[in-house]
């Protein structure tokens, strides 16, 4: 394990040089801690505030310039968090990581409505989530996200929007503006929000794009990764009708991205294979390689100059409302639905092969009852229909399926004295029906059970637990997937009498949430019975053979953070995370589990100003699974300001960040595509953004 030592030392004289100021300025002025408003979650269905729930919560507040890109992925905005990873695929896409886990274990919401998507289905596929316009997002890991499946089981992502107003704005017209430019990929980005009332009516329009080229990369051939560039454009429009028991608004989204596709080559097309065995090439050839005993035949003389282009286009319809006093013995009823037109083509040279859509819905309704004995909860039901289909070109390797799912669940709380106690369960039933009528339909049942409690023990300190017994059913990938997928260069191959997976789960946390010292940590430890994963049985060359698979599993980590505020000035934070996926009974190391990563911030805040400098320490992963490569550790230093000012009455905000500054070459043991797209290198962002 190697530290870069210049850029780890800078990082330690940076943290001891704020804390050498914060001191000499203790002598002078009284430090003071600003208070911070609760936080409450939405995703939660009783909106617990942040810092008193029984599991680990994290809030991305994406209004703050200096912590989230308008040009970044969801991956990468949330990766900034502790516990928290992307699987990169160049610019254009990355899925969030938490705890080691990613689709279909993830799930990605837009305020608790399942995007109806294919990003699932490989990591080439971007999750149509429109950062620019959300307020924030918020990521549930352990018990809580179970509300929202028993899939659930790395965590729940939920995008908090503006698109539809939930209340009559101060201003009957008001609006921000945003532009931006990168120098790595010679980007660029623009977005607009507009707000406007009358009455009881409020419109809300949002609409933004970003460009960006190929991006440089350190010590890389041609300095650039070849097929990297991404565009996206955004554009929803929302009305809302407020009243004074409550609101009920419908909007429409659209989005359309077109982005390059790292290292996908139609070289091993004619792979396919043999019982376990791979075999690639025209039968009876022999190129000299010999894997376990069987040949390999393969010709390398194609034309592979052409680059691979994925277009995505996604036209959502939302409905959302609450109500309060709905009916005798409840507080509020809270609904939301949404329906998903969705598409994705992959093009070589402008030609499309495969297209994959996905039509589809998602609906919730959930009643809060009033206390009952000291009880106070939420009952709910959740149906969701998915009708997808990939065709045409050789990567259809997913045959057609409509998969139809319903759930039923309530969660309780209950206080007593400094003690929050809280229970959840959850029960559904799923069922796939395969276009192929040769292939058996999967049905079943799933039961999702979870307990825990909080405890404030003293001022400022909470203590909690949690227990959870989930399951998660396979989906029709898993079950019935055959044929070359050319994003992760493998043949994969589904099994249809896959058994649903049983996950018994601990958390376990401490946290102070008031005053100078702020911290949080959790330990947290998962054994999973009948784990689905991709297992590898032959590898030829970059391509392998996988089989769905399934044996015992565990995944054990920690998550932490610690923060000091010196001064009204200076506040610093140390943070880091671990987690160790494995098959249980000597079965080795999981495939693409995040390395271990520790990293030191230090936020300066001076009346319009604010300034950070951060270094992040990425240590290598050597624990690997089966025909899977080491990934060496790296480290990566930013640095950002932004100052806030008002001309002609309209507030302005200028900002330059700068990103991986000393250009180190890094590769993302998480993604699948590490060694065909690094890290970007150097990159140094400016933008203003304009609020009226």
């Amino acid at each position: 394990m190697k530290f870069p030592l210049k850029p780890l030392s800078l990082s330690v004289l940076v943290g001891l040089g704020s804390m050498q100021l914060a001191v000499a300025q203790e002598h002078t002025e009284q430090a003071t801690v600003p208070t911070l408003h609760a936080i409450r979650i939405s995703a939660l269905p009783l909106q617990t505030e942040m810092n008193k729930g029984a599991t680990a919560i994290t809030v991305v507040e994406t209004h703050d310039l200096l912590a989230v890109n308008a040009a970044d992925t969801l991956g990468q905005v949330l990766a900034q968090s502790p516990g928290i990873h992307s699987d990169t695929f160049g610019a254009g896409a990355g899925r969030p990581v938490i705890r080691g886990q990613t689709a279909p274990r993830v799930k990605v919401l837009s305020d608790g409505i399942e995007f109806m998507d294919a990003s699932a289905v490989s990591p080439d596929h971007a999750i149509p989530a429109d950062i620019f316009s959300a307020e924030r997002i918020e990521v549930l890991r352990g018990p809580s996200a179970l509300l929202y499946g028993g899939g659930a089981i790395g965590g729940v992502v939920n995008i908090v929007d503006n698109k539809i107003p939930t209340a009559i704005p101060e201003k009957a017209f008001s609006g921000r503006m945003q532009l931006q430019g990168s120098s790595v990929d010679r980007g660029n980005a623009e977005a607009l929000s507009l707000t406007g009332s009358t009455g009881s009516v409020v419109v809300q329009l949002n609409a933004n794009r970003s460009e960006g080229k190929d991006y440089r990369v350190p010590h890389w051939k041609d300095s650039r990764v070849e097929n990297s560039n991404a565009r996206s454009d955004n554009m929803s429009v929302g009305v809302s009708f407020v009243g004074d028991r409550g609101y009920i608004g419908a909007a429409y989204s659209y989005r359309y991205d077109k982005y390059g596709l790292p290292g996908h080559t139609h070289e091993y097309e004619d792979c396919h294979p043999h019982g376990s065995s791979l075999h690639c090439g025209g039968h009876g050839h022999d190129h000299g390689h010999d894997h376990g005993g069987h040949e390999h035949g393969h010709d390398h003389d194609h034309d592979h100059d052409h680059k691979t282009n994925a277009i995505l286009r996604s036209d959502r319809f939302d409905l959302r409302g609450e109500l309060d006093d709905p009916l005798q013995g409840f507080d509020s009823v809270r609904f939301r639905a949404g329906y998903t037109d969705y598409r994705h083509d992959e093009r070589d040279d402008g030609v499309t092969g495969t297209r994959f859509t996905n039509r589809g819905y998602d609906g919730r309704i959930e009643l809060q009852h009033k206390p009952w004995g000291g009880l106070t909860g939420v009952v709910g039901i959740q149906t969701a229909h998915s009708n997808f289909k990939s065709v045409g070109g050789s990567e259809n390797f997913i045959p057609p399926s409509k998969t139809h799912s319903t759930g039923l669940f309530m969660v309780e709380s209950y206080e007593w004295d400094a003690l929050r106690f809280e229970v959840g369960a959850r029960y559904e039933w799923q069922n796939i029906r395969p276009e192929n009528r040769t292939l058996k339909r999967y049905s079943d049942q799933a039961t999702s059970l979870s307990a825990g409690v909080s405890w404030a023990f003293a001022p400022q300190y909470v203590a909690s637990l949690s227990l959870s017994r989930s399951q998660r059913m396979p989906n029709a990938q898993e079950l019935y997937a055959k044929g070359v997928h050319f994003a992760t260069l493998t043949y994969e191959r589904g099994n249809p009498n896959l058994k649903k997976e049983t996950s018994q789960s601990i958390d376990v946390g401490l946290r102070k949430t008031e005053g100078a010292a702020q911290f949080a940590i959790n330990l947290f430890h998962s054994d999973i019975k009948n784990y689905i994963y991709a297992n590898t049985l032959d590898k030829f060359e970059d391509f392998r053979l996988i089989e769905y698979s399934q044996r015992d599993a565990r995944f054990t980590g920690v998550e932490a953070e610690a923060s000091y505020q010196f001064t009204p000035i200076v506040k610093a934070t140390l943070y880091g995370d671990y987690v160790r996926g494995s098959l249980r009974h000597n079965g080795g190391s999981l495939a693409r589990i995040p390395a271990a990563r520790v990293g030191v911030r230090t936020d300066f805040a001076w009346n319009s100003w604010q300034a950070y400098l951060n270094y992040t320490q990425h240590f290598s992963q050597n624990r690997v699974a089966d025909y899977e490569s080491r990934t060496a550790g790296y480290g990566m230093f930013g640095a950002g300001i932004s100052y806030r000012t008002k001309l002609a009455g309209n507030a302005y905000e200028f900002y330059v960040k700068g990103s991986n500054l000393f250009n180190q070459l890094g590769y993302n043991h998480a993604s699948f595509i590490s060694r065909a797209a690094p890290l970007a290198g150097r990159n140094v962002m400016a933008g203003v953004r304009m609020e009226f």
